[in-house]
């Protein structure tokens, strides 16, 4: 919810946005924008596989999206990462 100039409560809808992301999952998103698999992503940050497929499913959540391709895609059309 947000709260317009008039002062009612308008809802804002969870997809397609990029603030709500904290910044372990746009660090996450990034590598999966850069190429590396989810292995890959787990060992440079030190964490387990099922610890990225968790923020990978928070990314995708958030953003309104069901696919690494379409995350990367948004990603890209979004400023957080280049191809």
């Amino acid at each position: 919810m947000r709260q317009s100039a008039g002062g009612e409560w308008l809802s804002v809808p969870r997809a397609g946005r990029i603030d709500g992301l904290t910044a372990r999952e746009v660090e996450v998103l990034k590598l999966v924008v850069a190429g590396l698999m989810n292995r890959q992503i787990a060992e440079r940050l030190g964490v387990s596989t099922r610890t990225v497929d968790a923020h990978l499913r928070s990314v995708y959540a958030k953003l309104g999206v069901k696919s690494r391709s379409a995350a990367t895609r948004f990603a890209v059309d979004h400023h957080l990462a280049q191809l």
